[in-house]
């Protein structure tokens, strides 16, 4: 079985998640989207918000599982039994960032990482825009799915 995780924070999940994530699924078995947890973060939403939004925007998705975890990516992999980490990229310096990440990854252990360039409608998204956007009252709706509702 060929079985994925997309980690991250998804604080909150945007279009640009969404689009890696739908693309995502043709390529793996099974999708684990893996919300990492950082005690030293301050987010705008909590845990269950964020798990939520991504649970409530791929519940028709059999083959999309929502988990929390903490510590390294790779030894969450390893619990999972998950052979490859899927990442999105929206820019020149996400790339320079994700290859760090990823050559780090591939010394501590045997996994993959896999690149997905995010779409040109919904590169520029990124949740920090998206927190700012909700801060000053802008209207966030095309940035993230409908799921993602600021109470």
């Amino acid at each position: 079985m060929r079985r994925a995780i997309f980690p991250g924070s998804f604080d909150p999940i945007t279009l640009g998640h969404y689009d890696i994530i739908k693309r995502g699924i043709t390529l793996f078995d099974e999708l684990i989207i893996a919300i990492g947890i950082n005690t030293d973060k301050q987010y705008m939403f909590s845990l269950d918000e964020r798990k939520r939004f991504i649970e409530e925007a791929f519940a028709d998705e059999p083959t999309i599982k929502v988990l929390t975890y903490e510590g390294l990516t790779v030894d969450f992999c390893k619990k999972m039994d998950a052979n490859f980490i899927l990442r999105g990229l929206r820019n020149p310096a996400d790339f320079e960032f994700e290859k760090a990440i990823a050559h780090t990854n591939r010394k501590l252990s045997e996994i993959e990482t896999v690149f997905l360039l995010t779409s040109s409608g919904k590169s520029y998204i990124s949740s920090s825009i998206v927190r700012d956007v909700i801060r000053n009252g802008g209207d966030y709706t095309g940035l993230v799915p409908d799921t993602v509702v600021v109470k």
